[in-house]
């Protein structure tokens, strides 16, 4: 099996975050948004993985090094393919066609997900949903009695259904889906201006393709930073365990740390309360703060911070009180006076 990862987008609702560093390599809990995403399908797909192909945009030789040692620490083969252009999902999935054999679990790298995963080897394909309350901005789908889907609708107007896509799909023969996505693009067939892999999967339903359904219990997005921020708290919160033992070189002094909280590596912390749910980064140092449900990247300072719901990037400072922020990479926010800075 192979998993084919699209995460050629920058992510601009989440900018600043964003402009220095691509989402899907936004650490959460201490992990990259990918890294998660790729981990996850692995450990439930229930078979080996032997490629993980990502399609990114021009993202340099550096995520690239780090997208494929991702992938061979699950024991695959890492392959990058680049998307040039921003044309839609369907093609996106085409930039990897080279890879695109046999059976596949098609993720696209800006969810994560919680669920039974279970491969059913008996329809062409399964397509995971989740029920939203506004399913407009979402492609959905229809089902009939015996849940096969019967229709898949890109983001509609009037209700039609509830069930949104969440950008997980498994198809049992890679092939089949390639050529009904050369074929919408060979004809230039379009929605909303890009080519939609929601056309392709209709082509292939109207064709005789049974597509069944996948189901999750938590679909964890990470859009914008409120949304990050939130998903953030919940992976920390299923993974309470594994995160409970902070390494031996983090320096905690005079604080109370109220768990779920990640501290990742050479963390220092003085005369501060942090938690629940925050993300230290490695590196990463506050001195005389309260953090709550908030996520610190790699090498930040923060001094005198009363934070909550808050995102700070990496290499930034933060002097002064707020209660809610979004700070990016390389930044600094300064509220006091340089006679009152520690």
């Amino acid at each position: 099996m192979k998993i084919i990862v699209p995460m050629a987008g920058r992510g601009s609702r989440l900018r600043p975050h964003t402009l220095t560093v691509p989402k899907p390599l936004i650490p959460i809990a201490g992990k990259p948004i990918v890294q998660r995403l790729v981990e996850d399908i692995t450990k439930v797909a229930g078979e080996k993985i032997d490629e993980i192909a990502f399609i990114i945009g021009d993202f340099g030789p550096e995520v690239e090094a780090s997208l494929i040692q991702i992938a061979e620490k699950l024991g695959a083969k890492g392959t990058v393919y680049t998307q040039d252009e921003p044309l839609g999902t369907a093609h996106a999935i085409k930039c990897a066609e080279d890879s695109m054999q046999g059976n596949v679990v098609v993720a696209f790298a800006d969810t994560l997900f919680k669920a039974d995963f279970v491969l059913d080897k008996n329809s062409d394909g399964v397509i995971w949903v989740k029920k939203v309350e506004d399913p407009s901005a979402f492609g959905v789908v229809k089902l009939d009695d015996y849940g096969f889907i019967t229709d898949f609708v890109e983001k509609p107007k009037t209700f039609v259904s509830d069930l949104a896509i969440i950008g997980i799909y498994y198809f049992n023969s890679a092939e089949k889906l390639m050529d009904e996505i050369n074929y919408i693009m060979s004809n230039d067939i379009k929605q909303g201006g890009e080519y939609q892999l929601t056309t392709a999967l209709e082509n292939l339903r109207q064709k005789g393709a049974k597509f069944s359904l996948g189901k999750v219990d938590d679909w964890m997005d990470c859009g914008n930073k409120n949304a990050t921020v939130e998903t953030n708290g919940k992976v920390l919160n299923y993974e309470k365990e594994n995160v409970a033992n902070y390494p031996a070189s983090a320096k905690i002094e005079n604080c109370l740390i109220i768990p779920p909280c990640f501290i990742g590596e050479n963390v220092e912390i003085y005369n501060s309360k942090i938690g629940p749910c925050v993300s230290l980064g490695n590196n990463t140092k506050v001195i005389n703060s309260n953090i709550d449900h908030s996520l610190i990247q790699e090498n930040t300072l923060i001094d005198h911070g009363n934070l909550s719901n808050s995102m700070i990037g990496n290499s930034a400072q933060y002097f002064g009180v707020a209660r809610e922020i979004s700070l990016g990479d390389y930044s600094v926010l300064d509220f006091l006076s340089k006679s009152e800075v520690l």
